[in-house]
């Protein structure tokens, strides 16, 4: 049987789905078809229902309970450090109000943290990878970034305002959920718990054959020397992959809540994981 498992093509998502990819784990006769696209693709492909298996923001999970459950493992947490604000010259918070800022997609965890922080600004959607060329370019007054972005701002001369990571974890004492991977309801409890088995054997055979892992990950490291590439792998690939936990768990949980009483999502989300 063929499944069709979706993520972004990034050095941390290839560096989970490394052993699944390369055929290095027993499959148990399903063969998976890898699909890279990015984050806010996927979201929207989700949305429509396209995909058995896919990396989605949590943000975009509130829309998509219904079809969809979350694995225990395959997030993303910012364990306090996440996306972030940066400006061509340093600016506080107060500065945000009222601005236009390049945003990576209205469904990734980024934007809704962002509203969390601060509700009023001017959204300008924008591919992820062109953020930080529009702020140095002077086309948006602040831009979001997400992905290697958050390592390489300085080089560009940009500013930080916030780290949202790090000012979510001031607000809550918990991790910032950003991504998770989210099977398909229909595919029945036999099958989803074949698959989850799977996906933990490839991030786990991961991280215990880092070298290697991280040799496939450079193919995706866009531009990042294999440090830096190693750092962005380790603070998106790590324990809090192998399983949410219940402080992860509680993160998710309470994010999507404060999302729905400030009103950004509008519809109350029942968290459901497969293994619940």
């Amino acid at each position: 049987m063929r499944i069709h498992v979706a993520h972004s093509p990034d050095s941390d998502d290839a560096f989970m789905f490394y052993a699944l990819a390369d055929g290095l784990i027993e499959t148990e006769g399903l063969e998976y078809v890898h699909e890279l696209q990015d984050i806010e693709s996927l979201n929207q492909r989700a949305m429509r229902g396209e995909l058995e298996v896919t990396a989605v923001s949590i943000h975009a999970y509130a829309y998509l309970s219904d079809r969809y459950s979350l694995l225990p493992h395959g997030a993303s947490m910012g364990d306090r450090y996440g996306p972030r604000l940066v400006s061509r010259t340093s600016a506080s918070r107060e500065d945000v109000k009222g601005k236009r800022v390049a945003i990576p997609g209205p469904l990734t965890s980024a934007y809704l943290a962002l509203r969390l922080y601060e509700p009023d600004f001017q959204p300008v959607p924008t591919p992820f990878d062109q953020i930080e060329d529009r702020v140095a370019d002077g086309d948006v007054d602040l831009g979001l970034l997400i992905h290697e972005g958050q390592l390489t701002f300085a080089e560009r001369g940009l500013h930080l305002v916030v780290d949202l990571g790090e000012w979510w974890f001031s607000e809550t004492g918990l991790p910032l959920p950003l991504g998770g991977n989210v099977v398909r309801k229909d595919l029945g409890p036999d099958l989803t718990r074949k698959i989850s088995k799977h996906l933990r054997a490839s991030i786990a055979y991961g991280l215990e054959h880092r070298t290697n892992a991280l040799d496939h990950a450079m193919r995706y490291a866009r531009g990042l020397d294999r440090s830096k590439a190693d750092t962005f792998v380790g603070m998106y690939v790590n324990d809090w992959t192998l399983d949410y936990g219940d402080r992860g768990r509680a993160a998710v949980r309470q994010f999507l809540e404060r999302g729905v009483a400030a009103g950004i999502i509008n519809r109350h989300v029942s968290v459901e994981f497969v293994d619940d």
